[in-house]
């Protein structure tokens, strides 16, 4: 009789009691398939020889025109974890608890239904420490003690960081095994005001959120419609200034390019407007053309140099003495090294403000059916990712709203998992959306975020048997509120909540009051952060 091979945690899904995948994100959420914009300079072969030119006012003025002095992210780095096809969130990973709050402990069976066996309950308090042993406030947010999530992320931050790190979770529902769900505010992080100093919005799947989910179909904006980043080339792809800088120094490309767009310049002055003060077509040309040139020897000047955008050259992400993710991890060809440097290449567009705000796809995340292990392995290596966003912001001493999703959820019947790997905890056994949740984590450089009031670590809540209980908030039981919900506290850490209104005019999270209730912190920066230029 045939050896039957063991299946590996990594090899794609096949439930029986599911049809059998069709589009892209059934794929991706079941494991099948792994989760680019370009701007271009100028080839030397279009280039008149010995010609240099130095900055004048009128190139000076024309910097201004066209808002090259206006690049750069000003905005708190937002940066999103889409965990496709239903992971676990609450209960095993982060504490979800009634009305009030987190520790306001859910029944036993309650728990079940989320994974967790009797003896690994929060509520159980340990006689010889009189301490909830299950309960983990290290990073402000409550997880419980052995939360995957929380181990990977403290695998990968210092003691440090995780003092400057806290969080709030929402219990909320949405749909289980689909990417329709609207989880996706990055729209909405824009209209806050992120963007980048190359680009406004990235992500690791080529999609209109950038993710898995869908974004809420109001939000969106197409001409922000963000950029493919999930390997090291994508992100060193988005510069190309030929061959200049190879066989020019940097600095002599971007005078070669300053002297184009002079050329450039008297040519398109030479074209008769005929004196009408109105806009002519030929003006507007003229000016893209003008831009062009301008822009060119502008990226050539910042980002000429490939150890600029290159995460495999940042000496704190790999080539340090103490990176964050070491140069074997991301050389062993596993799905651990994949996922990593799709990581390390979005956390180093957005956090060094060249992007505003970016999508993290991580794929396989419909993991019932089989063994706890398996869900595991997986949510650790999501911690993993996690934390080295968290740490990288740290080193870089910037702060960051880290924000965690995924389409639907799990629950368990209480079998439980006895490998090494399934750590004595429930299998899960079928998708269920009523057990789900999000959370968003915030690190600030210059110490953790202050609660608005502690009941707002939760917004919402569970009903004793571990159901999200649907008329806490509008976010509950709908998912484009709840997109709506992480946009307000995003502006909220800007003390700018007040114009959500603005921002999003078409919102339903009701008057100033309800959204005083559904905001977690206070503002961590006045408005806005500084970047180098």
């Amino acid at each position: 009789m045939p050896k039957l091979r063991k299946r590996k945690y990594d090899d794609p899904i096949c439930h029986p009691g599911h049809p059998r995948p069709r589009t892209r994100r059934d794929f991706l959420s079941q494991g099948f398939i792994m989760g680019t914009g370009t701007v271009l300079g100028l080839t030397s072969m279009t280039l008149p020889n010995g010609v240099r030119a130095e900055l004048a006012d009128d190139l000076l003025d024309m910097v201004a025109q066209c808002g090259l002095n206006a690049l750069g992210n000003n905005k708190i780095p937002f940066l999103a974890f889409d965990l496709a096809g239903g992971s676990n969130q609450a209960g095993s990973n982060v504490l979800v608890g009634g009305q009030g709050g987190q520790l306001d402990f859910l029944s036993t069976a309650g728990y079940e239904r989320q994974g967790l066996p009797g003896d690994m309950v929060p509520s159980i308090v340990n006689p010889d420490t009189q301490t909830n042993d299950f309960v983990d406030t290290t990073l402000g947010l409550a997880f419980h003690s052995d939360s995957a999530f929380l181990r990977g992320i403290m695998s990968r931050i210092s003691p440090a960081t995780a003092l400057n790190v806290n969080g709030a979770v929402i219990p909320a529902r949405s749909e289980n095994d689909t990417g329709n769900n609207p989880h996706n505010p990055m729209y909405g992080i824009a209209a806050a005001g992120a963007k980048g100093e190359l680009l406004s919005l990235i992500g690791s799947e080529n999609s209109d959120s950038g993710g898995n989910s869908l974004a809420p179909s109001s939000m969106i904006d197409l001409a922000l419609r963000p950029t493919k980043i999930d390997r090291p080339s994508d992100v060193t792809g988005l510069v190309d200034v030929g061959d200049l800088t190879s066989v020019l120094s940097q600095q002599d490309a971007v005078t070669v390019m300053e002297s184009i767009y002079r050329i450039s310049e008297q040519k398109m002055d030479a074209i008769n407007t005929g004196g009408d003060p109105v806009v002519h077509p030929e003006e507007v040309v003229e000016r893209l053309v003008k831009c062009g040139y301008l822009k060119s020897a502008d990226l050539a000047d910042r980002f000429g140099n490939p150890g600029t955008l290159n995460p495999l050259l940042d000496e704190e992400i790999v080539t340090g003495a103490n990176p964050i993710f070491t140069p074997a991890e991301l050389q062993a060809g596993d799905r651990d090294a994949r996922e990593f440097l799709k990581t390390a290449s979005v956390m180093k567009m957005v956090i060094n403000g060249y992007a505003g705000a970016g999508t993290i796809e991580m794929g396989g995340y419909d993991y019932h059916g089989g063994r706890r292990a398996e869900g595991e392995v997986k949510d650790f290596r999501a911690g993993q990712c996690m934390g080295a966003c968290l740490e990288y912001a740290a080193r870089m001493q910037k702060p960051l709203m880290l924000y965690v999703m995924s389409d639907g959820s799990l629950s368990s019947n209480g079998t439980i998992d006895d490998t090494v790997d399934g750590r004595g905890k429930g299998e899960w056994s079928s998708d269920n959306s009523s057990t789900a949740a999000t959370f968003f984590l915030v690190y600030n450089p210059g110490g953790r975020a202050s609660l608005i009031d502690p009941g707002h670590q939760q917004i919402g809540w569970m009903r004793p048997d571990g159901s999200v209980e649907t008329s806490a908030t509008p976010a509950a039981n709908n998912v484009n509120l709840l997109a709506e919900t992480v946009v307000l506290n995003y502006l909220a850490l800007h003390g700018e909540n007040g114009q959500f209104g603005n921002i999003l005019p078409g919102h339903s999270l009701g008057n100033a009051a309800l959204q005083d209730s559904l905001t977690a912190f206070q503002p961590i920066v006045n408005g806005t952060i500084e970047f180098p230029v």
